[in-house]
């Protein structure tokens, strides 16, 4: 009887009890049975937690010698975007140099080179770095009563200062005043931004082709065709030459950030990068909320886009979706402010606002305006459609052919996307470059919406065509780069001859090295003739204009005549001026207004009324001006006074009026009563006529 004993244990330890006699089981075996099942039924989940947690997928560890070739081609392409950079801020430098022969001028000559409301912008920097202190320039800058007479302005908010406020600032704190001068400061500033956006656009093209070679041909591309992708050469102060830099990072780190294989340290760094680039880009640049709300249009669309299958789109640390949400949060909260301004300055009447309707309503021909501002400013060339020449230079160079190319591709296959995620049909988690998908990277299809968008205003306004072409170098070096732009092309064909991934691969490398050589041979040469060849800024009328006012002019002197003009009186003198090339500021344009009328048909006491109005002691008369003959007829500043006048037929059934009075500025010149009551002319060469006004007036017969 020993044995069965061990078999009774055995068969209670493993819970096998239903083989013998039921009756026989006790009800405490019973309950100590089911007592024992409960750990084993934890166990049993714990084990299957972990067979799942075993299941996961873990990432391989790579080889090193992958390893290598990753950190080597990572390497080269930084170093490619950064000696890129670096090389177009150089060829800035020394073509400016041959250009105005900045080495061989004097200070005066050199600061006549600024024009308009450049001049403007860099007079406030010399003015900060003549301040006492910083805190003394800033509020002299705020409380600015010394530029125009009979008002003061806060300059640093008017006229978005900050850029020079923080290079003033640059210039004392890192002891440049005792190495360099401070007009090469200021320029060098600018020419080094403009490095770090051709590096953004290097690294953006990049990131979106896997290749560095499509930054190579984005920079080739942004180079050759810099008269359509930069105004730096023709105004070095604009606030776009400025702005546009950190613009084009913000653009980089969001093109990074919406990648979809992107880990959580490169989230983390590429969202604190578009934080600080679009702050500096909004503190730099007045208008940048409305490149910023373009942006949030995009990016709107692209979430609109992704709703239907955002469960599939997962990425390492929250959706797709939750990642543009994100986004949209951070633009929203950086724009938000400026939005609910612009909206209810649209349903609340205010001048500025006006002006703006205005002037929209009259581009678009649904309304005729005789206001002399508003037929100035759709006279700019700047504000007009792009001309056909625009076209053909962008052409001359491949580079229109091939955007269109790619934005065709991208476009047809975005839309392809969308209408299988209406349709319901299941996207893949991870697109390969055999499928051939290149619409569904969401990076992607941001920046074929941007592109467009963009696009679009530029064939309205010609100066926009800054903002777009840029970003069209960057789209067609991308594309015609891309592996995967080809293969979605060769699954439309059905290619079979050949197999359609090493065919693509091969296009990928073979496209754009037959258009680098063929830019290359044809565009290097000019762009070393341009380096090579000694141009020279003459403009000696200007500069004996601002010679005299120096040595014969009082202090307390304020100036009258057109606005650009005045900004470089501001600038080369420091002299009171009655108005500014600004028109941002309802009183300003109307100042601006007035001043012109010295070029109508109005009579000499009119003149001396607005004049003497502004508390002017000098006005100058600009010969190129009242006898202009250059410009199209009708758009022409004496034209233009003569239709707000009521001086000549503006449409039909308008009537025909007569001025009894001649063009003042070609009156004024014969030295004849009444003029001569009104006006002295004190100075004169064969561009300026300056005149004193007379502040007794003396009648003569």
């Amino acid at each position: 009887m020993v044995p069965p004993a061990p078999a009774e244990t055995m068969a209670e330890e493993e819970g096998d009890g239903p083989g013998s006699s039921a009756p026989s089981v006790s009800p405490g075996p019973a309950i100590e049975l089911r007592q024992r099942k409960k750990p084993k039924s934890s166990e049993n989940k714990e084990s299957v937690k972990e067979e799942k947690i075993d299941d996961t997928p873990v990432p391989e560890r790579a080889p090193k010698h992958v390893l290598f070739q990753r950190f080597a081609k990572i390497f080269i392409g930084c170093l490619a975007a950064v000696t890129s950079g670096m090389m177009y801020a150089l060829y800035l430098s020394a073509y400016h140099e041959r250009k105005f022969w900045f080495s061989n001028r004097q200070e005066l000559e050199r600061e006549i080179t600024f024009q308009g409301d450049s001049a403007i912008y860099y007079s406030y920097y010399k003015d900060m770095l003549k301040a006492p202190s910083f805190e003394r320039g800033v509020y002299e800058l705020t409380h600015n009563n010394k530029t125009v007479s009979l008002k003061t302005i806060n300059a640093v908010q008017q006229m978005s200062l900050y850029p020079e406020l923080i290079a003033s600032v640059l210039y004392q704190a890192t002891g440049s005043n005792e190495i360099i001068e401070p007009v090469y400061f200021y320029i060098g500033i600018v020419f080094g931004l403009q490095g770090i956006y051709v590096t953004a656009l290097f690294v953006t093209s990049w990131l979106m082709s896997g290749t560095w070679l499509a930054g190579m041909l984005t920079v080739a591309w942004f180079i050759i065709n810099r008269v359509d992708t930069t105004r730096i050469e023709y105004s070095i102060p604009l606030r776009e030459n400025w702005a546009l830099p950190y613009f084009a990072c913000q653009v980089a780190a969001l093109t990074g950030y919406l990648k979809s294989n992107l880990n959580t340290y490169g989230e983390r760094f590429c969202y604190l990068l578009m934080s600080a680039s679009t702050y500096m880009f909004m503190m730099m640049w007045e208008y940048s909320h409305y490149l910023l709300f373009l942006q949030a249009i995009s990016l709107f669309l692209l979430d609109s886009f992704s709703l239907e299958q955002s469960d599939k789109l997962n990425v390492k640390k929250g959706t797709f979706v939750a990642k543009i949400m994100k986004a949209i949060n951070f633009y929203l909260a950086c724009t938000l402010t400026v939005t609910l301004n612009i909206i209810m300055k649209t349903f609340v009447p205010h001048k500025e606002n006006g002006h703006m309707l205005k002037f929209l309503e009259v581009k678009f021909g649904l309304n005729i305006t005789k206001n002399f501002t508003m037929n100035w400013l759709l006279c700019q060339e700047s504000l007009q459609a792009p001309s056909q020449e625009f076209f053909l230079r962008l052409t001359q160079s491949s580079l229109l052919p091939f955007y269109i190319l790619v934005l065709i591709i991208c476009f047809l296959s975005m839309m392809q996307v969308i209408f299988r995620r209406i349709n319901g049909e299941s996207l893949k988690e991870t697109v390969t470059l055999e499928d051939g998908r290149i619409g569904e990277r969401p990076e992607i299809t941001y920046h074929v919406i941007h592109t467009i968008l963009l696009g679009s205003l530029a064939m309205i306004i010609e100066g926009l065509k800054y903002l777009w072409t840029p970003y069209v170098c960057m789209l067609a070096a991308f594309g015609v780069c891309s592996p995967e732009l080809w293969m979605t092309l060769f699954k439309w064909l059905r290619l079979r001859t050949v197999h359609p991934v090493l065919l693509a691969l091969i296009l990928s490398m073979a496209v754009p090295t037959i258009i680098g050589l063929s830019l290359w041979k044809e565009f290097f040469p000019r762009l070393m003739t341009e380096l090579t060849e000694l141009q020279e800024f003459y403009d000696p009328d200007t500069v004996e204009l601002m010679t005299w006012i120096r040595r014969q002019a009082p202090v307390a002197a304020v100036f009258a005549g057109s606005p650009q003009l005045m900004g470089a009186i501001k600038l080369c003198t420091g002299w009171m001026v009655t108005s500014l090339p600004f028109y941002n500021d309802d009183d300003l344009l109307k100042r601006n207004e007035n001043i012109y009328q010295i070029y109508s048909k109005r009579s000499a006491e009119d003149i001396y009324k607005i004049l003497t109005s502004y508390k002017a002691n000098y006005l100058i008369v600009e010969d190129a001006i009242c006898n202009e003959v250059g410009t199209m007829r009708g758009c022409r500043v004496k034209d233009l006074l003569d239709i707000a006048n009521g001086h000549v037929v503006c449409e039909e059934g308008d009537k025909l009026t007569y001025s009894k009075y001649g063009r003042f500025c070609h009156e004024v010149k014969i030295n004849y009563s009444p003029y001569v009551n009104y006006f002295t002319r004190v100075y004169w060469n064969r561009s300026y006529f300056v005149y004193k006004i007379n502040t007794v007036i003396s009648f003569q017969s």
